[in-house]
């Protein structure tokens, strides 16, 4: 008996030991399944009539986007009523007349009201010596508030770095899949920024001492050429950043006409059109009229002026705000990491609408 008890168990050990080393089969996988490695592109596109009113109701369908040539399958497309608007908006508080910049502030606020859904947010800053976040991501009324409490000053103006800031704070606050927007009230003219400041005392630095013995008028000169390169290549990469944040670029110029007098204000200007014409937004330059004559009739008068124009100008921007559309694709072409893809993004099915777009983006490491 004692015998037959030890064979059984032998036997079920056996048993045992068998199944525990049988190998599980291998899961049989789907054909159709196929691993792609690919990226995801969101290109923000706004699409008016030839009046500027919003062009409604398009699908993907509508839609036609090529990258370097080659046509892309759109993979999904929100429309303005359906997606999110986050909105960072900048007052430049560094050389706005006290007359002007009032009724910039009040139509900046009515705008806000108008454009802001319960589920949008806005950000507030200021361009000065410095970027100065007045208000983080909120609702409508407090982003009101915080643009009516902002006080006029008459310091430098860092304006790359406060673009840069809020290109970057959109980019890490802002929830996936909603629109991106910063709308700027600047000249764009910039002379404090931390990265252009540093990168030309070291290039008037590397000037000064390759001539130990200078000519002043070779000097001077060699070091303006060094100074608009920086301003260049500062542009460049606070529009790398824009990118980056899928950000769409808009901005109102109060200096107006008189941008023209002198070539730092012109340069100001053409960063604001680059950024713009970048991302697909707008640049506006409206024509406002001298507030400060002496003539006090003349200048109430032209201030009226002045502020149906930028009403004009918000309601333009609202209109275009609520024709965008966010448009998204993956891209399966093998780019290096930072190359410049350019983009082209049509409405083949409508005729004759105005497409805004981003000509391009940057390809990141995923």
């Amino acid at each position: 008996m004692k015998l037959r008890l030890t064979f059984l168990a032998l036997l079920l050990a056996s048993f045992q030991t068998a199944f525990a080393q049988k190998p599980t089969p291998t899961p049989k996988i789907d054909d159709d399944i196929i691993k792609v490695s690919s990226r995801l592109v969101v290109v923000p596109v706004s699409v008016t009539d030839p009046n500027g009113n919003p062009v409604e109701g398009l699908t993907a369908q509508d839609f036609r986007i090529t990258e370097e040539g080659k046509p892309q399958t759109i993979e999904n497309v929100g429309s303005a009523d359906k997606v999110p608007l986050e909105i960072a908006l900048l007052f430049d508080v560094s050389a706005s007349t006290e007359q002007m910049f009032r009724f910039q502030q009040e139509t900046a606020a009515r705008f806000l009201k108008q454009i802001l859904k319960p589920e949008d947010r806005a950000t507030i800053y200021t361009i000065g010596q410095k970027p100065v976040l007045i208000q983080g991501r909120d609702v409508a009324e407090r982003s009101i508030a915080s643009v009516m409490s902002i006080m006029p000053t008459k310091g430098a103006t860092a304006f790359f770095d406060t673009v840069s800031a809020a290109a970057k704070q959109l980019q890490t606050t802002a929830p996936l899949g909603t629109r991106k927007v910063i709308v700027v009230i600047s000249d764009g003219e910039d002379n404090f920024s931390e990265g252009l400041r540093m990168t030309q005392r070291m290039e008037e630095s590397n000037i000064a001492a390759g001539k130990p013995d200078p000519d002043y008028k070779e000097v001077k000169k060699l070091i303006v050429t060094a100074q608009e390169r920086t301003k260049l290549a500062e542009r460049a990469k606070v529009l790398h950043g824009l990118h980056n944040a899928d950000t769409v670029f808009y901005s109102i110029n109060p200096a107006g006409s008189s941008y023209l007098l002198n070539q730092i204000s012109v340069f100001g200007q053409e960063n604001m059109k680059a950024f713009a014409d970048a991302t697909g937004g707008s640049a506006y330059l409206p024509k406002f009229l001298a507030v400060d004559t002496k003539d006090n009739y003349q200048n109430e008068n032209n201030m009226k002026k002045n502020q149906a124009t930028l009403e004009l100008i918000f309601r333009q921007l609202a209109s275009e705000l609520r024709a965008q559309y966010l448009v998204q694709y993956y891209s399966e072409s093998e780019f290096p990491t930072d190359k410049y893809v350019k983009l082209d993004v049509s409405v083949p099915t409508h005729g004759g609408p105005r497409v805004r777009a981003r000509q391009g983006y940057y390809v990141k490491n995923n």
